[in-house]
């Protein structure tokens, strides 16, 4: 058929058919085009209908560099938003006219919502690849037996505990700490080491400008200790020239515990802790 057409009426032929659905193969065929440079000829300009089109994984991507590109974003801001390259890029949004060169302050603004946006996404991804290491970790312990519940400890003391010091000698126990839950734990160390709750004695320390009623009561709530158990809170000088991050509602101080008649209890904790650590 080809050698009886003039090529505008082959062309002609060529996209009716295009525009009545049929793909470049089913083209070929009808008309007998033999050269695919020959058919690239015919059909010059004349896009494809979107239902002869094939589905591209990137279509989605590609729509929204366009979108983006709309906005104003440059290849580099795009191909970071979207995770592909910049040559894939460039590939979607050439023919798209270039934005307006944008101010300094719009260059700022665009930036730092662009890192609000990365960090809004990659906090998530690692709280849960954080959490996934911390559920694992927390698997490999298990139930602690009365043995390891005193290695624990002795080792929590031994670094948040009050010691001796080589000019002064003074073997008692004094614990300290803003943590609730290290404060329950080492409260389960002294039952594990055969500590009376009664010879507990508890202490608040927090800054003098906090809601010191409030922190009682949380410290007696952490405890489950008798309320006489607790002496006077002993506040800090409240400095307005430095920045604390702990303040508001979520902060409590810290609890020190003084265990009464505690040299021998001291004694053992210090031989346990060289005992680990040798």
């Amino acid at each position: 058929m080809t050698d009886v057409l003039t090529f505008s009426e082959l062309r002609e032929q060529a996209i009716a058919l295009r525009r009545a659905g049929k793909s470049r193969r089913e083209i070929q065929e009808i008309l007998q085009i033999r050269s695919n440079a020959r058919l690239n000829d015919v059909l010059r300009g004349e896009p494809p209908q979107p239902r002869t089109r094939r589905p591209n994984a990137k279509d989605d991507l590609h729509a929204r560099a366009r979108e983006l590109r709309q906005q104003g974003l440059d290849y580099e801001q795009i191909a970071t938003e979207l995770g592909v390259s910049k040559s894939s890029v460039s590939l979607w949004v050439r023919d798209m006219p270039r934005p307006e060169r944008l101010s300094y302050e719009q260059c700022r603004r665009r930036s730092a919502d662009g890192v609000a946006a990365y960090w809004a996404r990659e906090r998530v991804e690692r709280e849960a690849a954080r959490a996934a290491v911390s559920s694992a970790a927390a698997s490999q312990i298990g139930q602690l037996t009365e043995r390891e519940i005193l290695i624990a400890g002795a080792i929590a003391y031994w670094c948040e505990g009050a010691k001796n010091k080589p000019y002064r000698r003074d073997d008692r126990v004094t614990f300290m700490n803003s943590d609730p839950q290290l404060i329950r734990f080492f409260l389960r160390f002294l039952r594990s080491a055969g500590v009376e709750p009664d010879r507990l004695v508890f202490r608040v320390s927090i800054h003098e400008s906090a809601d010191v009623a409030t922190a009682q009561d949380f410290w007696l709530d952490v405890t489950r200790a008798d309320p006489g158990q607790f002496r006077r809170p002993s506040l800090k000088n409240h400095n307005p020239q430095t920045v604390r991050k702990t303040v508001g509602t979520a902060y409590h101080g810290c609890l020190r515990i003084d265990v009464r008649r505690s040299v021998a209890l001291y004694r053992q904790i210090e031989g346990w802790s060289n005992a680990i650590m040798a």
